[in-house]
């Protein structure tokens, strides 16, 4: 089985542990990974300049608007490419970038000039507040409705998507990581009638779909996105599909990605990688 992880943070995201590349490259042999794709995070909201907007260089933080770290990252993606050449191991160069309305320039900016070869993209934010925080989301969304917080997720999404910016969409029904705490499970279903156009809309433009597999280590009893929104995807006519673990940690590298691999096959959902920012069906 040709296992990948697409969705990898290593110590450029100041939300995970400062773990190497080379690291990660040695333990995803270890795993029996057999492509991945590092993807740190790359946030362009002012608002949430002094919690965001920094990264990790040799142990020390950067202002993430800065050049300097992404000039490194690449450096060290070109050094671990060389050190792993005759290894079974295949390295991509990625990114996820946090959408944020009114930002679309400064995105495609950075994407113009680096070399990936798979860009994700992501609602982590609605309103500046992180939704994807267990020490934001939950003031957010007690002072909120569901209605009003589904109907700004899938409208902020669908604005994502239709800047065309982005190859894959990362985990699409994050607001239920620590959303069902707070409204139980009628947050399961609350996606009806609002998800749909959000899906016609990548299928049209060929957007991936991650199957994040962080949902169940984060307490949930699916993948991000569930079971159902898969379906949904299929019968929109999506038919790229990734599979990452969004590890923070070393330990979560991998984490359940041969149940995801067993899950997609399932439901004949054609998994993919991407080079130069081209899908291709494994």
């Amino acid at each position: 089985m040709y296992y990948i992880d697409y969705h990898i943070h290593p110590g450029y995201s100041v939300d995970a542990e400062d773990i190497s590349l080379f690291t990660y490259c040695y333990q995803s042999l270890q795993l029996g990974l057999k492509e991945i794709c590092f993807t740190p995070h790359l946030e362009v909201d002012p608002a949430r300049r002094h919690l965001d907007w920094f990264v990790r260089v040799d142990g020390c933080r950067y202002p993430m608007e800065h050049a300097y770290w992404l000039d490194k990252y690449f450096l060290e993606l070109d050094q671990v490419k060389q050190q792993f050449k005759t290894s079974p191991l295949k390295i991509k160069a990625g990114i996820e970038v946090g959408f944020e309305k009114g930002y679309e320039k400064e995105i495609e900016k950075i994407l113009a000039n680096y070399p990936f070869d798979f860009v994700l993209g992501a609602v982590h934010c609605l309103e500046h507040r992180a939704i994807s925080s267990v020490n934001e989301c939950e003031e957010y969304f007690v002072s909120r409705s569901l209605t009003h917080v589904i109907k700004e997720y899938f409208t902020t999404l669908e604005l994502a998507v239709k800047t065309g910016l982005f190859d894959c969409m990362a985990h699409l029904d994050l607001y239920r990581r620590f959303g069902v705490k707070i409204f139980g499970p009628q947050i399961l279903g609350a996606h009806n009638g609002l998800i749909e156009p959000v899906l016609a809309e990548m299928a049209k433009r060929r957007i991936g779909l991650e199957l994040n597999t962080s949902g169940i280590r984060r307490g949930l009893t699916e993948f991000h996105p569930g079971r159902d929104i898969l379906l949904l995807a299929r019968e929109s006519g999506i038919n790229i599909f990734t599979i990452g673990s969004d590890a923070h940690q070393l330990k979560d590298l991998g984490d359940r990605v041969p149940q995801a691999a067993a899950l997609v096959s399932q439901l004949k959902l054609p998994v993919h990688i991407f080079t130069a920012r081209h899908p291709f069906e494994i």
